[in-house]
């Protein structure tokens, strides 16, 4: 593995040679040497201790750069005011290992679904049915995502990506799930399939559209989830789009170990780091971070129908 960490999103599986992938598309830093295994140090995020009820929307605690660190990263994180976690399932693998870490922490939930790098590799839509239905058992399992399209890269095919999308906005529909959506290089298809599924609800995760895609969604009852990548200095439609979302459907999330908001910029993301992006939406919106961190774990309690 590249031992230089230049956000760029790279999970591998057990089975096969399935790869996701996914870059910031607001462009990247010079990147800080990361080393997978490194010993956590305690200072990430420089948390104000009067944050609490943090909650990070869009996690992946499973992946391979928390293998040194994993059960005290998490439960520091809880301790700078973290109370709920949605750790994202995005491979066969990954849905095993989140809900390892749901059953094991109290304030961590999971999703399950197939990115759509997983295309070429999923099986049939009987099997995903059968995968996703008995994952969805579990009272902690929350949503299914991450699921949407991915243009970024040439394979897979955009039709075949567009197939396991349906397929899954099809289950979610039967089930009454939220969906959490990964639209990256693919607005125009991602928002075409969405119209088609009008009763279903979610969440486009780390949104990077327009501000006229973005009221779209909110007509059609979906949030935004807002990453890192708001305070990065060339997001250019972002800060318009955190001004003109309406309050009750904000997120927040890291998509770490990826994305971390500036000042820590090319460095490994945790939870504890969001309350940058939470102080970059306040200063956008004219309210406080405690504001910004309130409205946005009721929304996901609302949204995750969380109790």
């Amino acid at each position: 593995m590249d031992k230089t960490f230049s956000e760029e999103k790279t999970v591998s599986c057990d089975f096969g040679s399935c790869q996701t992938g996914q870059t910031a598309t607001a462009g990247t830093d010079s990147s800080a040497d990361f080393l997978p295994g490194r010993e956590f140090s305690g200072t990430a995020g420089d948390v104000q201790p009067e944050y609490h009820g943090i909650f990070d929307s869009h996690a992946h605690y499973d992946d391979a750069k928390f293998d040194g660190d994993r059960d005290g990263m998490i439960e520091y994180v809880h301790s700078c005011g973290v109370t709920g976690i949605v750790n994202i399932g995005c491979t066969y693998e990954s849905m095993k290992l989140s809900e390892t870490l749901a059953e094991k922490y109290p304030y961590v939930y999971f999703s399950v679904g197939l990115h759509p790098s997983e295309a070429d590799i999923c099986g049939g839509y009987e099997h995903i049915e059968r995968v996703l239905t008995g994952y969805l058992a579990n009272p902690k399992a929350l949503a299914i995502g991450e699921i949407g399209l991915d243009y970024h890269y040439e394979t897979p095919l955009p039709e075949k990506q567009k197939i396991l999308f349906e397929w899954q906005m099809q289950i979610a529909a039967k089930t009454g799930k939220p969906v959490i959506i990964h639209d990256r290089d693919a607005h125009g298809d991602t928002m075409e399939i969405l119209r088609k599924y009008k009763g279903v609800r979610g969440v486009l995760h780390s949104f990077s559209g327009s501000p006229e895609m973005a009221e779209e969604l909110i007509k059609l009852g979906y949030y935004i989830s807002f990453s890192g990548v708001v305070t990065f200095k060339n997001a250019k439609k972002l800060p318009e789009v955190a001004q003109a979302v309406p309050a009750d459907r904000m997120l927040i999330e890291t998509d770490c170990p990826y994305l971390a908001p500036h000042p820590k910029r090319g460095e490994r993301n945790d939870s504890s780091l969001l309350v940058y992006v939470a102080d970059k939406l306040a200063a956008l919106r004219g309210m406080s971070a405690d504001e910004v961190i309130r409205i946005t774990r009721e929304n996901a309690e609302k949204l995750f129908s969380i109790v």
